[in-house]
């Protein structure tokens, strides 16, 4: 058939001397290419470019600025920013309060303790957080997994000491764990964890959280421990006789009920975002007026008691560090410090996307991971950046951190003057805020989405949302990253290969499958490879190049067409290539010759040809089988069909 429609490249002044070989990069030492990959790998973003040509003293304030953000901007803040932040820091303490109060009973903790997570860390945050958006504290995700975790070591009932003091351990490795991987530069480590999973690990803890609030939302005193929805039901409709209070049911249902319409109108209508967010302040009001009056708690009505007054005791005499005990928080502290920060990673860098700035990683974990670890030592439990919080400060018109600051401040002033004032608060009410807080994980059209785009990222998803549903939340997390990593070894080591054909009227080669009109080349096949070659790739990809070549040849005796007696390879997808990755090239270069078919490569890159230089594949071959592009190489060989057997 005729091949090529343009002008010949064999004749082009500039071009023809490209035809036959692929140009070979400069040769770099090995030190040197060792030194790029670490670059690139932990350094792509060139920290210190910035300081570069100056002073040493500029210098100096330039590493202040990179620790401490806030000096960055500082200079510029005026009363008018002051003034959107003030609102937003008033409007998600509004919020904060009370959720803190649920989050912390959520953990298995006193309700101070929530108070507390929200005093401290957001402070610390402030300086050294590069967020302008986020609003730190307790999370109901992170809150349900410290607290089923470390209630499965320590009962927190028979020995609150132990159990508090075990939360505390926790909460200082999950700041050890954010600060190292902000420093070390690894926060690729926590993208092993796929969205599709967070998705359904987020949705099944949701699940979770709202059927152990049931307990308070019902009344019921005996309670199962467990996680799993066939013990929080056993539990719920066993006791539904004798366990169940109808006045607590009313209070619940209703403030529930009522907590939900306020979210439907902030939906509905955005500019009424502060509906919705002080909802939770007022239905606690509300609901510890009418208990109180009523007495209700003399009725079986649940209640917080009395909350201790006061700022954040010191707590670092109270960490383990030696012992069983010491281990086991640090096993819980690494869980709770990864899921915390990728939830307000992911939190971040949405809003930063939205106001159009960016948010510096490793300053986040590095931020994060600092004020957990002085958050451990002064009574608080693992915080993070709250998704419903956040996005009310957002929607509040934030425009720095200072908005952590004011509601750090209302914070100390709640727990120094207005704690007494939540003691007949029922425990339904707190229960319904937590119920209404988390509904919105549940994201159904996320895990269509997935459905209708990748039936393994939905397979990723059900398995996370199941596994914390039917088991536990930290099944359900292990399930979530098993998941995530049999996807990366399914696609690393079966990478994608395709037929490649001529779009008509074109130089253009493209797959075959997507582009059905794309004409094949008589005695030419042409195959890409859409991955780097590794040691646990290169025998697949071997074997496919040959099970493509093998059908082929049987397609085309059967039609009584010609043998194929070139093999192009596309390499412009492959990125890197190992020994592995060239001695599976060289078994495949054997294997054809037996067949009577000449290999030939078309476009390799930079990194792929210089190794293949240096192991000397290309003498085996042949350098003149090397080619800049697949038309090159079709307009060079097509001639030489017809010479051929």
């Amino acid at each position: 058939m005729e091949i090529g429609s343009g002008p010949s490249l064999r004749h082009h002044p500039q071009l023809s001397s490209q035809i036959h070989k692929v140009e070979r990069p400069p040769k770099q030492n090995v030190l040197t290419e060792f030194q790029a990959v670490i670059k690139e790998t932990f350094f792509h973003d060139e920290p210190l470019r910035a300081l570069r040509g100056k002073r040493s003293h500029t210098k100096f304030y330039l590493v202040l600025q990179a620790i401490f953000p806030i000096l960055e901007w500082a200079g510029r803040y005026n009363l008018q920013k002051f003034r959107g932040d003030l609102i937003a820091g008033l409007t998600i303490a509004s919020l904060c309060v009370p959720q803190d109060i649920a989050y912390a009973r959520l953990a298995n903790l006193e309700p101070q303790y929530g108070l507390y997570s929200s005093f401290v860390p957001p402070l610390i945050y402030a300086f050294m957080g590069s967020s302008r958006d986020i609003a730190i504290g307790p999370v109901a995700v992170v809150s349900l997994l410290i607290g089923t975790m470390a209630q499965n070591e320590i009962d927190p009932k028979k020995n609150a000491l132990a159990y508090r003091r075990l939360v505390f351990t926790a909460t200082f490795f999950a700041g050890v764990t954010q600060f190292a991987l902000g420093l070390f530069r690894l926060g690729f480590l926590i993208d092993f964890l796929s969205h599709a999973a967070i998705v359904g690990f987020m949705a099944g803890a949701a699940i979770t959280i709202g059927l152990q609030q049931l307990k308070g939302l019902l009344g019921i005193t005996n309670f199962t421990k467990k996680t799993d929805i066939i013990s929080a039901m056993h539990s719920v409709f066993g006791t539904v006789h004798h366990g169940w209070n109808w006045q607590t049911i009313v209070i619940g249902l209703s403030f529930l009920a009522f907590l939900l319409l306020t979210k439907y109108i902030a939906k509905k209508y955005p500019k009424l975002f502060w509906v919705s967010a002080i909802a939770p302040l007022t239905c606690v009001i509300v609901a510890t007026f009418c208990v109180y009056i009523t007495r209700a708690d003399k009725e079986g009505v649940a209640i917080v008691n009395r909350i201790k007054r006061g700022i954040n005791p010191s707590s670092a005499h109270e960490i383990y560090w030696t012992g069983d005990l010491f281990l086991k928080g640090f096993k819980i502290g690494v869980v709770a410090g990864l899921i915390a920060l990728t939830e307000a990673i992911a939190i971040a860098r949405t809003l930063a996307a939205v106001k159009d700035y960016n948010v510096d990683g490793n300053k986040e974990m590095v931020a994060m991971g600092t004020m957990n670890i002085v958050g451990s030592m002064t009574s608080c439990y693992v915080a993070t950046g709250a998704f419903a919080r956040s996005a009310v400060n957002f929607m509040a018109g934030c425009n720095t951190a200072v908005a952590n600051i004011v509601m750090s401040c209302v914070v100390l002033l709640t727990l120094e003057l207005i704690t007494p004032l939540f003691e007949y608060t029922p425990n339904a009410v707190l229960a319904s805020i937590i119920i209404a807080a988390v509904f919105p994980l549940v994201d159904i059209p996320a895990a269509i989405l997935l459905w209708k785009i990748d039936k393994f990222d939905f397979l990723a998803c059900v398995g996370a949302f199941f596994g914390v549903v039917f088991k536990s939340v930290e099944i359900g997390l292990l399930i979530a990253v098993a998941i995530s990593f049999a996807k990366i070894l399914l696609q690393v080591t079966r990478p994608r290969t395709a037929v490649l054909g001529r779009l008509p009227g074109t130089l253009v080669y493209r797959n075959v499958e997507q582009y059905p009109n794309a004409t094949t080349v008589s005695g030419i096949m042409i195959i890409r490879v859409d991955s780097a070659i590794y040691f646990s790739n290169s025998n697949y990809i071997r074997e496919r190049i040959l099970r493509w070549l093998s059908n082929e040849e049987e397609d085309l005796k059967i039609n009584s067409q010609p043998r194929i007696k070139f093999l192009i390879i596309e390499m412009s997808p492959v990125t890197d290539i190992d020994t592995s990755g060239i001695h599976s090239f060289e078994e495949l270069h054997k294997t054809l010759q037996n067949r009577d078919v000449m290999l030939v490569l078309a476009n390799p890159g930079a990194i792929v040809t210089e190794k293949l230089h240096a192991s000397e594949f290309t003498k085996k071959i042949g350098e003149d089988m090397i080619f800049l592009t697949v038309a090159d190489a079709i307009e060079m060989l097509s001639p030489r069909i017809k010479e051929l057997p």
